[in-house]
């Protein structure tokens, strides 16, 4: 095989989905030269269609993409409907009702990942990030303990070797580089599901303006999602435990008529729809969703985002909040560590404290959401429970876990909800002592102040959300590794 050796980069990305593609602009956004490789050619076909507000106006936001997502054309989706737990009719909430998401940020998309993936890759490109697609990842390059770049196979079958100071791991469930990290993918035990999903058209649309919800609908064998993807594409799918395996083998477009036949609601819902059977969304697929979460979450030069280091069910939609969450918090770790103000492990253990923090609220959470003999008064006071959001009615916590602003992120919510809250803090509590002060606002605003550490000892976000500081005090400065 043909051998070659590339320019060094501060930062090689593996994966182009929405982590690896937000990951690699936010680093290029600071200056610094990222290659992102990609073994697949875009567009191509991906699962994870619903999006939340947290991602639309947070992360798209600051990606500056915000126009050109809504120029896309993307059926707005305002909030989502449950046909689940004891309540025997439908029950619908609305992102409107958290103050989080208040205003013009009341809403996400419901997105053709094929479109909205080439969308957010090629904003990386215009970032500066040199963007290699077909190039597959074999292997990474290690140095007394530290990872120092990449090996992999271009399109034309040349092996390359590339040297960085980071290398970020975006590949995904199926990655295969997550082993390199240090220890195991930890299963959930209560989390081993199978989905088996196609693609209709012609399906029925509730009356405006909840048209763009996604339906989830609890039934004996899992639960089973219906995505509006536009006024005549829907995205159907059955979400089966693993002891009702066996109905997802065979022929997959039987098994997941059979499914659907057993949900009138979904079935109502299709009952003047045909299956899309040509193109990218003429197969019915099936995709392996049992939840993991990896040891650990990085490595000196190394770390994992997105599916790389966790997956969680996705009842909720959480895929791509959480792998474009995640490459925001390594992307400030990146940019802090490269700019020699704080160390590197001071900075992936902020990264990985926060993001093993959002995927447990929506594990905890959704152990208790699987109890369908409960009703939706019991999951909202569920929600206030698990997020510790004192400052929000049940039904607002509950908005604002499910639409991705529980983490107390104020890149992630809206402009009017910060300001509310930084006016709450001047108001009311403008003499407080440092040590009290951060129980006490998160007792009476349930989240932290701008410049207070979500945990003891730990780092905050500066102004512009691209790096780690530590508040008030001065950061002390180190020798780059």
């Amino acid at each position: 095989m043909t051998q070659a050796v590339d320019h060094d980069f501060d930062v090689v990305v593996v994966g182009g989905g929405p982590g690896g593609s937000s990951a690699s602009a936010f680093v290029a956004m600071q200056g610094h030269r990222v290659l992102l490789l990609e073994k697949e050619q875009f567009p191509r076909h991906q699962i994870g269609e619903s999006l939340l507000p947290s991602t639309v106006h947070g992360i798209c936001r600051l990606l500056g993409v915000s126009e050109e997502l809504s120029r896309a054309g993307f059926m707005v989706k305002r909030g989502g409907t449950f046909r689940w737990g004891s309540n025997a009719e439908p029950w619908t909430f609305d992102f409107a009702l958290s103050p989080k998401f208040a205003g013009h940020t009341s809403f996400a998309y419901q997105v053709e990942r094929m479109k909205f993936d080439k969308l957010l890759l090629d904003n990386a490109r215009r970032k500066g990030v040199d963007v290699r697609e077909r190039s597959t990842v074999v292997d990474i390059v290690e140095d007394g303990g530290r990872v120092r770049g990449v090996v992999y196979d271009d399109e034309h079958g040349v092996r390359h070797e590339v040297s960085a100071h980071f290398v970020v791991d975006a590949s995904g469930n199926q990655s295969r580089l997550q082993g390199r990290i240090g220890g195991r993918r930890q299963y959930s035990e209560f989390f081993q599901n199978i989905a088996l999903y196609g693609y209709y058209e012609g399906g029925m649309r509730q009356p405006a303006p909840n048209s763009g919800n996604i339906t989830c609908v609890a039934s004996s064998s899992g639960w089973l999602w219906y995505i509006p993807l536009s006024d005549k594409l829907t995205s159907v799918g059955a979400v089966v435990r693993r002891d009702q395996a066996h109905r997802v083998q065979g022929d997959r477009v039987e098994a997941l008529t059979a499914l659907i036949s057993e949900c009138p609601l979904v079935s109502d819902y299709l009952s003047e729809a045909h299956r899309v059977q040509s193109g990218p969304y003429g197969q019915v697929r099936i995709r392996k969703d049992y939840s993991y979460l990896h040891d650990s979450f990085w490595r000196p030069g190394m770390v994992l985002i997105g599916d790389a280091a966790c997956f969680i069910d996705p009842l909720f939609s959480s895929g791509v909040h959480l792998a474009t969450y995640s490459a925001l918090l390594a992307a400030r770790s990146i940019n802090t560590a490269l700019r020699g103000e704080i160390a590197e492990q001071e900075c992936f253990t902020e990264y990985e404290a926060r993001y093993r923090k959002e995927y447990h609220l929506f594990h905890d959470f959704l152990t208790a959401f699987y109890d369908v003999n409960q009703d939706e008064q019991r999951y909202f006071e569920e929600a206030a429970r698990v997020t510790r959001d004192a400052a929000s009615s049940q039904a607002e916590a509950f908005v604002g876990l499910v639409g991705g602003g529980a983490s107390s992120e104020s890149a992630l919510v809206s402009e009017t909800y910060r300001a509310q809250r930084r006016a709450a803090l001047r108001d009311h509590l403008p003499r407080m002592h440092w040590e009290g002060q951060r129980l006490q606002v998160q007792a009476a605003f349930g989240e932290v102040a701008g410049d207070i550490p979500l945990r003891e000892g730990g780092l905050v976000e500066t102004e512009d959300g691209m790096h780690w500081t530590r508040g008030t005090q001065q950061p002390a400065r180190v020798s780059q590794t």
